[in-house]
């Protein structure tokens, strides 16, 4: 056979082939690895936040929850319940636990899920489930007929804590609270992560991305008309943009507006004193819809409105916030 005059059969490129005939399935594959690195990083990110960030308190283990509080000062009790998405160094980087320690007994929690508390996901977080914990942990830690301070997400477990366990409870102070169901377009958009399976994916890839990217302007909104101020800077971003955490915020963001169905009916037969607090500028909530409609349900409230604070009340108000404290604390040693 005469190999000179063959014809030279072509080399078929199988990568190239495989490419242009399945186009779908290829950029799949390029997507789920690149999810999967940024899930890494995430996880890395995680773990160094979490050293960078050590707990600074001790630990409950109650009913499967590794439960993370600060105990300071000694006094009569004051219990400090935190926002979604925040945690025990919000209260801390505000000032308000030292200052509350020159005269209270100061316990503040990681509530389960944020910071450095577990949250289980055979339990359905709930205010009412949150409540039944924490009464389990304060009974524990001797606690009786306390202050209790929440703020945001944070009023609804102090609202079902004095509902469900009136002993414990002998005080409420109610900082930038939603008590009742609205329509709230941002509370669709935030629970995504939360739903079985898909919110799993984004809360360990784009989710953390996204928190990064929306952090400021997250905090413009919460914090104003005031600006973020300096002391925040000891508020540990990367522990609040873990995916846990994530997870958990989205949870209770898609928890937020049935809780408030569920308890409002029930806020009428509140007898103890309760003390709402809420920022005249608010930026996440209609205070006249939520604050002042609440104060007008209860029988023994009082409402206090800071001109020119925002939703971080606390945070830009520090030491109203203490004189409402000292003010419920005060009326509880006046009753008795």
């Amino acid at each position: 056979m005469n190999t000179s005059n063959a014809r030279a059969l072509p080399v078929r490129d199988n990568r190239n082939s495989l490419t242009s005939s399945h186009p779908v399935g290829t950029a799949v594959a390029s997507a789920i690895g690149v999810l999967a690195v940024i899930s890494f990083v995430n996880w890395r990110l995680s773990r160094k936040a979490e050293r960078d960030n050590p707990p600074q308190g001790r630990f409950l283990d109650i009913d499967g929850v590794r439960l993370h509080y600060v105990e300071r000062g000694s006094g009569p009790p004051l219990v400090l319940l935190h926002g979604n998405g925040s945690m025990i160094q919000d209260f801390e980087s505000a000032g308000l636990i030292d200052l509350a320690a020159r005269n209270f007994r100061v316990i503040a929690f990681d509530r389960p899920g944020f910071g450095h508390s577990s949250r289980p996901r055979r339990v359905v977080w709930s205010p009412e489930a949150q409540a039944d914990l924490f009464v389990k942990a304060l009974t524990r830690l001797q606690v009786h007929q306390a202050v209790v301070l929440g703020h945001s997400w944070g009023t609804l477990v102090a609202l079902a804590l004095a509902r469900r366990h009136p002993s414990l409870v002998q005080s409420l102070v109610l900082a930038s609270g939603y008590y009742f169901p609205t329509v709230r377009a941002d509370v669709v958009a935030q629970s995504g992560p939360a739903i079985p399976v898909i919110g799993d994916l984004l809360a360990y890839s784009l989710a953390p991305l996204l928190s990064r990217l929306m952090w400021s302007a997250n905090l413009a909104k919460m914090f104003g008309p005031r600006p973020v101020p300096a002391k925040f800077q000891g508020f540990p971003k990367e522990m609040a943009v873990r995916p846990s955490q994530i997870r958990a915020a989205a949870a209770e963001a898609m928890l937020m507006i049935p809780a408030a169905f569920s308890a409002s009916p029930s806020y009428g037969e509140l007898a103890l004193p309760v003390v709402i607090v809420a920022g005249e500028d608010d930026r996440l909530i209609d205070i006249d819809e939520q604050s002042a409609r609440l104060h007008q349900e209860l029988k023994n409230s009082k409402l206090r409105r800071v001109p020119g604070a925002g939703h971080m009340v606390h945070q830009s108000a520090t030491m109203p916030i203490m004189d409402v404290i000292n003010e419920a604390a005060a009326e509880l040693q006046q009753r008795s």
